[in-house]
């Protein structure tokens, strides 16, 4: 009778442990990186893009760069750091990756005219976000109690 009492008192609670402990472990845990992820998507500066004509031996190209906003002076320029670069006409010169973003930043310095650059519209995008970390609270929050 001991056996079976012990049998029944280990299945009620590997039951409990298994359907209620656990998942919810796991839901905390999904929903911790889900509000690192947002919050990192929150604080991220303004992003745009910088287009400019390069001519060089009566050879030119369109350089686009990717760029993100670092700071702004009185005057309207904004200190930036490049994310990303390339030429439209890829045998004007082939460089990539960090020797390429090395030569826009030497090329174009380190501020550019604010508005030269077109900015990426984040401000709906940053209200989904904020509207999703919210529902995310509210809709789990009893699943964690």
């Amino acid at each position: 009778m001991l056996v079976f009492l012990t049998f029944v008192i280990a299945f009620v609670l590997g039951y409990f442990y298994g359907h209620n402990i656990r998942p919810n472990n796991r839901l905390r845990e999904a929903i911790r990186e889900v509000r690192e992820k947002c919050m990192a998507a929150l604080e991220e500066g303004n992003r745009g893009v910088y287009k400019t004509f390069v001519t060089e031996d009566n050879k030119s190209s369109e350089l686009v760069a990717e760029v993100k906003e670092l700071a702004v002076t009185q005057q309207g320029q904004v200190k930036v750091q490049y994310l990303n670069a390339y030429y439209k006409n890829p045998e004007f010169r082939n460089k990539k990756g960090e020797a390429l973003l090395k030569e826009v930043q030497a090329l174009l310095g380190d501020y550019l005219p604010m508005n030269e650059i077109e900015w990426y519209e984040k401000n709906e995008r940053h209200e989904n976000i904020k509207k999703y970390m919210n529902d995310l609270t509210l809709k789990h929050h009893n699943h964690l109690l």
